[in-house]
């Protein structure tokens, strides 16, 4: 059971993160993996890249809470609710079977520890998240290691102008190349993990347990379609690209073999979540023929199933990125249906009001009096709890079985707001649209979340 940040530690000057809301005790584990035991379909854009590195977020068994850094890790460790390298929790859900899967790419400036409570609080609720860290020059520095014990490669972060000219596509392109090649490096790893594959996790420490091999028949990432993708600012828009690439093929940046099994999981049901996306590495040249196409939710390419509907995209904006007048339009067309298209399936898009950039990430918790008066960003606890309702709303609606929305979460809402959490043994349970409020497009349906029209 968590409980409320004590008061003392608020006091700190080491912050620390409010508990997750979900009713599973999180673990969290770093993971980097050799390239050359995993296997990928596209030669590697950078050589000097020999490890994919990421981190989990998985419900685990109850333990000890433990400190490690979320965000400015070479500055001092932050507390959060989760407990390092613990044992995952077995069984999971018994309709289901396996724990879902959700990968969440960072943004510029990013890691694979700055989205920590936004993955925490979605893994607090019955998934596992993974979060790759980014050797693209993406990263403030990120550290690739050959063994153990070996010396580390340094990743520097690669300084690009944000007006687009002949050096920023070719400098965003690359980065877009690797960002892809990694993700679809990381689903091999996923593979391997749940068929019991022996994997070398680098980050394993000599006093650490490696919980890999628990997570054996454990994920649900063979079935197609059941992977969720999300990811924040330059992470969105590599989501964009990811599956665009393996959805419609001829992609220069990224191909993925046609027969093999990543092809095969993005389909049109296959839940998108795009945070801030930021669209200009989309807009160039080598990525204009992609850009023309529609999400696979809105494909007609290939065919589904009555039991697996196509999944509407899911947008979530700050009030900053929502007042980015020409990225917002392209936001909106990045998620919309075409023209053309005839069925009735509409994107999911929303703004906070208060809030900025670097609200969807550990930023606005880790320092929210910077937020305030510098970005005019309000209450970031309550800004990311927002966010993580619309999240798992929307993977309820696209059939993926998650823990029903906590009473606190409800509970941020206004007085005279009135809605009804189903009871269940244990504060867990499973239940599929569950919290309508947080996707109702309905104006103050929830304090400061609003509705954006897609075809405005």
């Amino acid at each position: 059971m968590h409980t409320d940040t004590p008061f003392l530690s608020r006091l700190s000057p080491v912050p620390s993160f409010p508990a997750y809301s979900g009713p599973y005790t999180v673990g969290t584990q770093d993971v980097e993996i050799p390239v050359s035991e995993l296997s990928s379909s596209a030669p590697a854009p950078d050589p000097q890249v020999s490890t994919i590195s990421f981190r989990l977020f998985y419900p685990c068994e109850p333990e000890q809470r433990a400190n490690y850094i979320p965000f400015f890790r070479l500055i001092y460790y932050t507390t959060i609710p989760a407990t390092r390298n613990a044992k995952p929790l077995q069984p999971p859900p018994e309709n289901e079977g396996r724990w879902p899967v959700m990968i969440f790419s960072h943004g510029l400036g990013g890691t694979r520890n700055s989205y920590s409570h936004i993955c925490g609080s979605l893994a607090s609720h019955g998934l596992v998240v993974v979060a790759p860290e980014h050797r693209d020059g993406s990263a403030p520095i990120s550290f690739i290691k050959e063994a153990a014990d070996s010396k580390r490669t340094s990743v520097h972060y690669t300084s690009l102008p944000h007006e687009p000219n002949l050096e920023v596509e070719e400098g965003r392109d690359l980065q877009l190349k690797i960002r892809c090649w990694e993700l679809g490096l990381v689903h091999d790893a996923l593979l391997k993990l749940d068929k019991g594959s022996t994997l070398t996790n680098i980050q394993t420490s000599r006093s650490a347990e490696d919980h890999l091999a628990a997570f054996q028949s454990l994920i649900d990432v063979h079935r197609p379609g059941k992977i969720s993708w999300a990811g924040h600012s330059f992470g969105a828009s590599t989501i964009v690209q990811f599956v665009k690439s393996i959805f419609y093929g001829n992609s220069p940046l990224y191909a993925a073999t046609q027969s093999s099994a990543l092809s095969e999981q993005i389909t049109p049901s296959s839940s998108t979540t795009l945070l801030d996306l930021w669209t200009l590495p989309l807009l160039f040249n080598s990525t204009s023929s992609l850009w023309a196409k529609p999400l696979p939710a809105y494909s007609t390419s290939k065919a589904l199933s009555q039991t697996t509907p196509p999944s509407p995209p899911l947008a979530i904006l700050s009030e900053g990125f929502f007042k980015w007048s020409s990225n917002l339009r392209n936001t909106l067309r990045a998620v919309s249906p075409p023209a053309s298209h005839t069925s009735n399936i509409q994107p999911h898009v929303f703004y906070s009001i208060a809030s900025a950039h670097l609200s969807q990430s550990d930023f606005g918790l880790l320092f929210p009096w910077i937020t305030k008066k510098a970005l005019k960003a309000e209450e970031p606890e309550r800004t990311l709890r927002l966010n993580a309702r619309a999240i798992l709303e929307s993977l309820r609606r696209s059939g993926i079985s998650v823990a029903r929305t906590s009473k606190l979460d409800m509970g941020i809402m206004d007085d005279h707001e009135s809605v009804k959490v189903p009871e269940s043994p244990n504060g867990v349970g499973l239940a599929l649209g569950q919290d309508q409020m947080i996707l109702d497009t309905t104006d103050g349906s929830v304090r400061g979340w609003i509705a954006i029209d897609p075809s405005s």
